[in-house]
């Protein structure tokens, strides 16, 4: 009889700036379980092009727009379990993965007092979503005599974009998806930001206008902080029609 397969650990790792690779000297966190299940979500955001309605009853147009991938899941952590080492308390176990909620000082944030978490991908056999960490619940549900926790549980949230290409013309117009969720390179917004300024201080390469487009942003002297952009752009404007 042969012996029982083992999956893989699960991985949590830091990703650079690009949201496309591993950070050079970045975090890399082996859960101490593999979760049992992982839940993702999607959600479209396909805006209209400004003025493509009219009062005659046409159909507005539909640009391209960039949905909201999430990722849901839950870990275990126990210092009496195999893997633990010589932790005595599960937070010492815990703590590495809720670092990657804690802000990091970014290109994008570069000389602004609003650093952002650092882009994280959870990595599982085949499986691998690119993100920021949205949310990290722990519950400490065993201790010892003297008070120690010992067992934990996280319950980790990841978002991430994907973007929805909606077919111009037809009377039900297919989506196409792009990417895989959680593979395009997101940068979050900070505080007080402007959308021309926060693309000039990442050296350029792209027009605002292609990235207001992308991410369905009306006014770019105010995007909303802490916002996702989606910057993986060039030639949205020309394929929209928008100049």
């Amino acid at each position: 009889m042969g012996e029982p397969t083992t999956l893989a650990k699960a991985r949590l790792v830091e990703l650079d700036a690009s949201f496309k690779a591993p950070a050079a000297g970045g975090r890399s966190v082996t859960v101490q379980f593999n979760p049992e299940s992982l839940k993702v979500s999607y959600t479209n955001r396909s805006p209209q092009a400004p003025g493509a309605g009219d009062q005659r009853g046409n159909a507005p147009r539909q640009t391209v727009g960039a949905g909201a991938s999430k990722l849901a899941l839950q870990l275990w952590f126990d210092v009496t379990a195999e893997g633990a080492g010589s932790t005595r308390d599960v937070r010492g176990l815990t703590q590495p993965v809720t670092a990657f909620m804690l802000p990091k000082s970014t290109p994008a944030t570069a000389g602004t007092d609003q650093p952002a978490p650092p882009g994280v991908r959870f990595a599982w056999g085949t499986f691998q979503f690119d993100g920021l960490m949205d949310s990290a619940e722990e519950t400490l549900d065993f201790f010892s005599p003297d008070g120690r926790p010992l067992r934990a549980s996280l319950s980790l949230s990841l978002s991430g974009q994907v973007e929805i290409v909606p077919v111009e013309g037809g009377a039900t117009p297919a989506a196409t998806v792009g990417p895989t969720p959680g593979t395009r390179p997101l940068v979050a917004v900070p505080e007080g930001a402007t959308l021309p300024g926060l693309i000039t201080a990442m050296g350029g390469g792209i027009s605002w206008q292609e990235v207001a487009v992308a991410n369905g942003i009306e006014n770019p002297r105010a995007p909303a902080a802490g916002g996702l952009l989606d910057l993986d752009v060039k030639g949205v404007v020309g394929r929209t029609g928008l100049s």
